[in-house]
């Protein structure tokens, strides 16, 4: 299928390591130029050195207010124009509820959050002329509330309802806006967890990771390649008729409604 990308131009946030990295590496692949950000300018480096298309690295922290506004400004000189802006940027905390500090509740809005209003806010104009489209990656949590995922299930509901509210206001300007909710994707942050999972209670690795899948009800972890497509989907005009659609790609892990 064509998904008549080529040419194109999206921002990706969070794009240095797992899944934002792949999401690069696909829309690449589907001729788009991009300019990817993240705090690691290292593994920004090597991941433009990988695409095949014309790819920006932007090493920046997000937290930064003047960072959006900045990121937004390389793009329009570097290309001229934005069709797809990807916030995927920001991790958040795990732990117990009493136990979670006001910084740690501050830094999870700084970057996940708040990161990605105020570059859909900077963005926005942009994407009206290109009748362009926003793609949040938000996560199940923000579904299904979880006792040690209380900073990341909030941060994620509010990006969802972000989600509904862009959606309303691009009805009007022609902007589209969705969301992409991951379950458990196999990168860096997953093998931490199935880590923890095997020192705590003595188990392999492997028997970890099954324990792990039992526990959420899924047969198996996803892939970020599962999410890169589903983005490239989104950010093509044969999703034209997706205006605030959220798109949970999680093995079944979401039951409810």
């Amino acid at each position: 299928m064509n998904l008549n990308l080529t040419n194109k131009v999206a921002i990706v946030t969070g794009a240095s390591r797992g899944i934002g990295r792949v999401i690069t590496q696909v829309l690449s692949q589907e001729g788009m130029h991009l300019v990817v950000a993240a705090r690691s300018a290292n593994l920004l480096q090597e991941l433009t050195c990988a695409c095949p298309t014309k790819v920006i690295p932007f090493a920046v922290d997000l937290r930064d207010e003047q960072a959006p506004q900045k990121l937004i400004n390389l793009t329009i000189q570097a290309f001229g124009q934005i069709d797809c802006l990807i916030n995927n940027a920001g991790a958040t905390k795990r732990g117990d509820f009493l136990q979670l500090t006001e910084a740690d509740w501050q830094d999870g809005f700084a970057l996940k959050f708040y990161s990605a209003v105020r570059c859909s806010r900077v963005a926005w104009p942009y994407l009206v002329k290109t009748q362009g489209s926003i793609i949040n990656i938000v996560g199940v949590g923000g579904r299904t509330g979880n006792a040690d995922f209380a900073i990341g299930g909030t941060v994620d509901a509010a990006l969802l309802n972000l989600t509904k509210v862009l959606a309303d206001r691009g009805i009007q300007e022609g902007v589209r806006v969705n969301a992409i909710n991951p379950g458990a994707i196999v990168t860096d942050r997953l093998q931490l967890r199935i880590q923890k999972l095997s020192s705590e209670n003595g188990l392999s690795l492997a028997e970890a990771a099954t324990k792990m899948a039992e526990q959420l009800g899924i047969q198996r972890f996803g892939e970020p390649q599962e999410i890169a497509t589903a983005v490239a989907f989104l950010a093509s005009t044969v999703s034209n008729y997706c205006q605030g659609t959220i798109l949970d790609i999680d093995g079944g892990q979401t039951k409810t409604l």
